[in-house]
């Protein structure tokens, strides 16, 4: 006897997601939406994603008060992004400061 096998086609999608760092200074400032840097091939757009942390270079975390006074134009930082398509999501701010 023969038993009936029914063979599924199973489509699985995979996205990919690149995780990396830009570094520059900072041309534009837009708390909570944008960040620009001016880097070695020129100015960058970074947008911010839904959770942004804003470090020093030895990782201690800053608080809103702290990023309001420190983070804004002509500061050197590097941002910590995870690339989704043509958009560019900023998860970790990194001051070149301590």
């Amino acid at each position: 006897m023969a038993a009936p096998f029914a063979w599924a086609q199973v489509s699985q999608t995979t996205t990919t997601t690149t995780t990396t760092e830009g570094t520059g200074t900072i041309t534009e400032y837009t708390p909570g939406s944008e960040i620009v840097l001016k880097e070695t091939a020129g100015p960058r757009h970074y947008h911010f994603g839904k959770k942004v942390v804003y470090v020093t270079r030895s990782g201690k975390e800053l608080d809103e008060a702290t990023v309001r006074e420190r983070v804004k134009v002509g500061v050197p930082v590097r941002v910590h992004y995870a690339g989704e398509g043509d958009s560019m999501l900023v998860d970790r701010v990194i001051l070149d400061q301590d």
